[in-house]
């Protein structure tokens, strides 16, 4: 790629990039949300056409005019939002767009063959025949990758492709990489994941804002240099929050429980509680049941779950979404594309659709005050946008997840529940979201945080309840924090009574 520039409208997003991959190579691109890696790599993918510059694979001139045409030349992008249809099944997704027919008829022994290689290559425990929407997001993930690498490309782009893997499946797709390096596939890798970059980069490149800030081995790179040339500044590598005064119990459960339709729990008899101005840290493994939990506090799963939810001491009889919301919960989901935000809809709809009793009157919306009221929480949170009138789809993922933020920071809460409020996040990104979380417990906020990273569990929890199979096995103070003691919780060992007295 030599000299690429792309602009929208008046907003220059891409200025004179030159950027190339070598056979064999891992080669990360790294900058903050917005810095324009999401851009580069739809040109790249053949989702943009209209560019400047010049693109050449294999030394010829490369002008993918859709993706399907960029895949047919060589080159797959996995994007960081999953393009499954859910609706579908397994194998029909893995072999989309090149059915093999006889007769003018699909054959599916076929397609169920082909499926199973892949599956077993990967080692994801699903069955060609099942349904997409029946199964998790890592092992999503995982099938979205392998109907990548199963194209032959000659470079396959990954924009943070572990953000939806548990620690087993990342090490799969780690493996998966290696391999394809010994074929000659050059790889194009994004992640904001330190541990990662160590793991897997050959060569590192860094944009902000549209520009090429620098290019060079990975060996080069220090974790500071990176992170100085992806901010334009230096920050310290770990955060460190101030301490704060925690208050009186504002949330209690007691006994609570749900079951799936199988009457398999979800979580069963959890016992937590959380003060005014804290926040508790949730740990676990993928499928500890943290995030439906979660879900069932702020009222998902209507009057399903068993047990007591008491607020301010008073026991709520009847859960939804809508009560939550009205009592000042706001709820971050762990899935910003599917269930955070209405892609289509505009920057002020979104901010402000969890909210609309404020900006109503006599039954009519007053949008200057609902514009007002957005224009201040775009300052607020520094996001990043033309106009308020762009829609969330166009925004970088860091800006999107700040649209999240904004959204339940307008209902004033009292509680908010926080499921991994910093995945896909770029560094710079991420220290906005720790202070701006600093700021709300000052104000008496209280939260409930669930993230994958340890690191970030420990910097910013004032107490930390480790999740395993839906049980809560062990709490741990500030002052009882430890990395591996967690970890072994987390795993079912060292457990404390809680998960036993569920289990009798």
């Amino acid at each position: 790629m030599k000299n690429i520039g792309k602009s929208f409208g008046s907003v220059r997003v891409l200025d004179n990039i030159s950027f190339n991959i070598y056979p064999g190579e891992v080669h990360l691109l790294a900058g903050e949300n917005g810095a324009g890696k999401s851009t580069l790599i739809k040109i790249l993918g053949g989702i943009y056409s209209h560019i400047e510059g010049s693109i050449q694979l294999d030394g010829k001139p490369f002008k993918p005019s859709t993706p399907l045409d960029a895949n047919r030349q060589g080159i797959t992008v996995i994007h960081q939002e999953l393009s499954l249809i859910p609706q579908m099944t397994v194998m029909e997704n893995l072999q989309l767009g090149r059915f093999n027919t006889r007769g003018g008829f699909v054959s599916f022994k076929d397609m169920e063959q082909k499926s199973l290689e892949i599956l077993e290559r990967f080692g994801i425990q699903v069955r060609p025949q099942d349904c997409i929407e029946d199964i998790s997001i890592s092992q999503q993930q995982l099938i979205e990758i392998g109907k990548a690498t199963s194209m032959n490309a000659r470079v396959i782009v990954m924009d943070e492709p572990s953000s939806a893997l548990n620690r087993k499946d990342a090490e799969i797709l780690f493996s998966l990489i290696d391999q394809l390096k010994t074929t000659g596939c050059g790889i194009v890798y994004i992640t904001h994941r330190m541990e990662e970059i160590d793991r897997l980069a050959d060569r590192i490149t860094v944009l902000r804002d549209g520009r090429l800030v620098s290019t060079g081995n990975a060996s080069e790179y220090t974790s500071r240099k990176l992170v100085s040339d992806m901010v334009g500044r230096e920050l310290e590598e770990t955060f460190i929050r101030k301490e704060c005064t925690t208050g009186g119990e504002i949330l209690r459960l007691n006994n609570f429980s749900l079951k799936k339709h199988d009457d398999i729990p979800l979580f069963n008899n959890v016992n937590l509680t959380l003060h005014k101005g804290e926040i508790l840290g949730l740990g676990g493994l993928q499928g500890s049941g943290a995030s439906a939990l979660l879900s069932a506090v702020f009222g998902t799963f209507g009057n399903r779950p068993t047990g007591q939810l008491e607020l301010n001491g008073r026991t709520v009889k009847k859960l939804s979404p809508a009560r939550s919301i009205a009592g000042g919960i706001g709820f971050i989901t762990n899935d910003r594309k599917n269930t955070g935000l209405v892609l289509p809809m505009s920057l002020t709809q979104n901010i402000t659709m969890a909210s609309m009793s404020l900006f109503c009157r006599s039954g009519f919306l007053q949008k200057q005050k609902e514009n007002s009221a957005a224009n201040n929480m775009k300052k607020d949170l520094a996001i990043k946008a033309a106009s308020l009138d762009m829609t969330v789809h166009e925004l970088s993922g860091g800006n999107q997840q700040k649209v999240v933020l904004a959204k339940w920071m307008q209902i004033s809460p009292r509680i908010l529940l926080m499921d991994e409020p910093t995945r896909g996040v770029d560094i710079g990104a991420k220290w906005e979201i720790y202070k701006l979380l600093e700021d709300l417990i000052s104000q008496g906020v209280s939260i409930i945080l669930i993230t994958s990273e340890l690191s970030e569990l420990l910097a910013l929890s004032d107490r930390i309840a480790v999740m395993h199979r839906g049980s809560v096995v062990r709490e741990f103070e500030k002052k009882e924090f430890d990395a591996g003691e967690i970890i072994a919780a987390a795993m079912g060992e060292n457990t404390n009574t809680q998960e036993k007295n569920n289990r009798d």
